[in-house]
């Protein structure tokens, strides 16, 4: 469900962390490009590239960097950012990302969950396969995700954020059935006015990430924990999965 103008307007500073790390994850991300790539030289693609976290840093190094992103609200503050206009945006569906630019590229990533955002196990599996079609042979495909808790993804309030004026709750619901979790953010004014902003993601496993990777073609070269290239134990809530194309 694309980020509609209330959600775009508070993304960057709800995730203000993320927002803070991003010149490492940018690092890590260009330690991942093939050899000849180096310097500058490499074409990388981001799925789901929002508001610009991790892009306007990777095309400040001189990478032309290409980014998908079905959000207008998201793309739309992307471009008034500080070197956002090095970022080649595109709006488009990330479902068939071989259908919306053209390879073929050094690496590819999708970040912070966001192949949850694609609704269903199908699309989710129709997206790995278009980024193996955009990569280049010695390419690799980077997917950061949570590693799913179960035991934890039940229906929920929350608070997001309270400040002076405003408080963001979270309400979720969660499908065992169809892995899906649906929320709604619901803003409160200090004047009282109440914004509802609806969204869904279906969560992925690790071991069906792999078979859905099998299955397009990737094989698994590396998994880390985070970014730093700590181990991925059974105690890690999150992973960061390198994969590569299968050789003939």
């Amino acid at each position: 469900m694309p980020y509609d103008e209330a959600r775009a307007a508070r993304y960057d500073q709800a995730h203000a962390a993320r927002f803070a790390e991003a010149g490492a994850v940018a690092t890590a991300l260009l330690a991942l490009l093939p050899e000849r790539a180096a310097g500058g030289a490499a074409r990388i693609l981001e799925l789901g590239v929002g508001t610009g976290r991790l892009a306007i840093p990777l095309a400040a190094t001189g990478a032309e960097v290409w980014g998908i992103d079905s959000s207008d609200p998201m793309l739309d503050r992307l471009g008034a950012k500080p070197g956002g206009d090095r970022v080649r945006a595109v709006a488009g569906d990330f479902t068939a990302p071989d259908e919306v630019v053209d390879g073929p590229f050094d690496l590819a990533f999708v970040a912070f969950n966001t192949v949850f955002e694609l609704p269903t196990q199908d699309a989710q599996l129709r997206c790995l396969s278009g980024v193996a079609r955009l990569l280049s042979p010695d390419a690799a495909l980077v997917v950061e995700a949570l590693a799913p808790d179960l035991t934890r993804l039940e229906q929920t309030v929350a608070a997001v954020s309270i400040t002076g004026d405003a408080a963001v709750l979270q309400a979720t619901r969660h499908d065992p059935a169809t892995q899906q979790v649906t929320g709604a953010d619901v803003a409160v004014a200090a004047d009282g006015t109440v914004s509802l902003s609806p969204w869904s993601i279906r969560y992925v496993s690790v071991p069906e990430l792999d078979l859905m990777a099998r299955l397009a073609g990737l094989r698994l070269r590396a998994r880390w924990g985070g970014w730093h290239r700590q181990p991925f134990t059974a105690a890690s809530t999150a992973h960061v999965s390198v994969y590569e194309r299968e050789q003939p």
